[in-house]
């Protein structure tokens, strides 16, 4: 079998962008896309990643839209307003992979997912990935098979150690990064809840500034309603330096039995992760309190850009669609954790 020619991908937003696409030039994704064009705005960025990559840049997204070899972009700009932006871009015969969080306006969001679809292009974005994760499958798996019965309650963490500082960013912006630590990493454990125990109908914080030098918080938590009666949490905190580098937990307990997720950190560094999965339920049997144990691991990380997938998509070799609902909803969530940051009141989420 002859390998087929990489597609050539620019980046937009070389801040996160460009570490993006130095990853991608150098790991085994580039046999499926070629690094070939950047923009921003900051010239000294431009000049960076020009040097790094050899490829041609642009100060503004309509020349790179313009450009013809480049038919793939990846968006790496903030989250507010990036709708418009993917709108854009689609509307210009381009297919992008984006970033988390996705959206701050859920009807932005819905508008633009369901025009790229009408038009018949790929938008897609690391966290919900478009297919779900293997560890999502062997939970519900495991829900099906120990009739562990409904969602009750769950809790997550998503723990990193960062010292930051003002920098004028959209990081600084209470508007922009609503309850920080959640909206930028405790994100993840939304979208895996959303498909794990469905829609979010309200939610309510906490936050705290500890050792930040950002106007935005750096400890959160973010409390959660779900349609279905469950409650849980998730506390997202760039404070905690235990030598466990992005690890993160999660705890669901369901009517009959408990699962909890580890994702296992590499050294700080490192790429490498692995998510191990635990289940404890009471066994069938009149026999005693006798336990049911079941483990299961595997080498998945989390919020991988899932780069063979969005390639089989844009090839025409698998229609893969992204999971609509749960962003938008995911979105939802983000723009009431927001209200209720400002009124310190539970806030409903709003389905568009």
């Amino acid at each position: 079998m002859t390998q087929e020619t990489p597609l050539n991908i620019g980046f937009v937003g070389l801040g996160w962008g460009a570490h993006i696409a130095g990853t991608l030039a150098s790991g085994p994704a580039s046999r499926l896309f070629k690094v070939a064009a950047g923009c921003d705005t900051d010239a000294r960025r431009l000049a960076d990643f020009s040097a790094r990559h050899r490829v041609k840049t642009f100060a503004g997204l309509d020349e790179l839209l313009a450009d013809r070899d480049v038919p793939v972009l990846g968006l790496f700009s903030g989250p507010a307003g990036r709708a418009a932006l993917l709108r854009r871009i689609i509307r210009a015969g381009k297919d992008v992979m984006t970033t988390k969080p996705f959206e701050l306006d859920p009807a932005a969001a819905r508008a633009v997912l369901e025009e790229a679809r009408a038009l018949g292009r790929v938008i897609h974005v690391n966290s919900p990935p478009p297919e779900p994760p293997r560890y999502i499958g062997q939970i519900l798996k495991w829900r099906r098979g120990h009739d562990l019965g409904r969602p009750v309650s769950c809790h997550g963490e998503n723990l990193a150690a960062y010292h930051e500082k003002a920098d004028g960013r959209w990081l600084d912006d209470p508007a922009r990064c609503p309850v920080a630590p959640v909206f930028r990493i405790g994100i993840y454990t939304l979208n895996d809840l959303l498909r794990l125990f469905g829609p979010v109908s309200a939610v309510n914080v906490m936050t705290g500034r500890i050792r930040t030098g950002r106007p935005t918080p750096d400890n959160a938590w973010l409390g959660l309603r779900f349609a279905g009666g469950a409650i849980g949490g998730i506390h997202a905190s760039f404070c905690v330096d235990d030598g466990q580098h992005y690890a993160n937990t999660l705890t669901l307990h369901y009517e009959r039995g408990t699962i909890t997720r580890n994702l296992l950190p590499a050294a700080y560094g490192k790429a490498e992760q692995r998510t191990h999965l635990r289940l404890v339920r009471p066994a069938a049997t009149q026999a005693g309190p006798e336990v049911v144990i079941e483990n299961w691991e595997s080498d998945e990380a989390s919020g991988s850009y899932e780069w063979q997938a969005f390639h089989d998509a844009i090839t025409g070799r698998r229609t893969i669609g992204m999971p609509v609902e749960e962003i938008v909803n995911a979105t939802a969530v983000a723009a009431a954790m927001a209200r209720a940051e400002r009124s310190g009141a539970t806030e409903p989420v709003i389905m568009p």
